[in-house]
């Protein structure tokens, strides 16, 4: 059993998750660089990273975490290659889709419901989170996404908290969430600043700040930031943001393949040109 939370960072959404006695993927997106992700409506986005591990040298899963179903979070490859019987937590539009691709222990979530996995004296408690991906009326001309809020709770007392935040744009809907779950340990929060015809769809460096000082995590570990052309806005325009609002020294970078601990211990203020 892992001794504190920690995450590997595969790329673009991707990591792995050990929290407690268990194990999550989030957002399975196994392309390689060149290969070509579809964003629906016709538009694709071609990788320009590898991801760090392959489907088949993962650790055994107990769940999948999937913020909602675009190409690269949910690929061809997870499509062909995860375990259909692993159980996926995700958006009800999510579940439907996936259960029709033969994945039958997909779950789709409301808005502030939970699905909880237990072992041995541990409950590990998912809850989905509002998000919105696109502005105004565009957004619903995108897939459904939530963020999902991760407790780990041992003999009925929590241990460890992380919300995840998915491709949300920081909405004042999100202003809830801390009000219902406040002392967030950590945040895995999904940035890149994505544009589609100059339309922004996930945050960039000044909404994840934003974000960052509204739920305000102990530790925040920024992910899905460069590995496709749509994605905008650098890491380092993240970094120097948070250290321009005097909070760098609570933001972990990871790199891909990398695996960090989810707690501040040991934390030190990343450099400025974090890229």
């Amino acid at each position: 059993m892992t001794t504190q939370p920690e995450v590997t960072f595969i790329g673009t959404a991707t990591t792995v998750l050990r929290i407690g006695g268990f194990t999550l993927l989030t957002d399975p997106n196994f392309l390689h660089r060149g290969q070509r992700a579809y964003l629906g409506k016709g538009l694709w986005s071609r990788r320009r990273t590898d991801p760090a591990l392959r489907i088949a040298q993962l650790p055994s899963l107990d769940a999948v975490v999937l913020s909602h179903l675009h190409g690269d979070h949910f690929d061809r490859v997870a499509r062909r290659e995860l375990d259909r019987e692993l159980p996926i937590v995700t958006t009800p539009a999510a579940e439907r889709k996936l259960r029709r691709w033969g994945f039958r222990a997909a779950e789709g979530l409301p808005t502030w419901n939970s699905r909880e996995l237990r072992r041995d004296g541990e409950t590990l408690r998912l809850t989905s989170m509002p998000g919105k991906h696109g502005p105004g009326a565009l957004d619903r001309l995108l897939p459904d996404v939530m963020g999902t809020m991760i407790d780990l709770e041992r003999d009925g007392a929590r241990q460890f908290r992380l919300y995840v935040t998915g491709d949300t744009l920081n909405r004042p809907m999100l202003a809830h969430i801390p009000e219902r779950y406040p002392d967030i340990d950590a945040m895995l929060i999904h940035l890149g600043g994505t544009r589609i015809a100059g339309i922004l769809l996930t945050m960039d460096a000044r909404q994840g700040a934003d974000l960052a000082e509204l739920v305000r995590p102990k530790l925040t570990v920024p992910i899905h930031y460069d590995d496709y052309p749509v994605f905008r806005s650098p890491l380092g325009h993240f970094v120097a943001e948070a250290r321009r609002r005097g909070f760098a020294g609570s933001v972990r970078t990871i790199a891909r393949g990398e695996t960090a601990p989810l707690t501040p211990s040991g934390l030190s203020s990343p450099p400025a040109s974090s890229a």
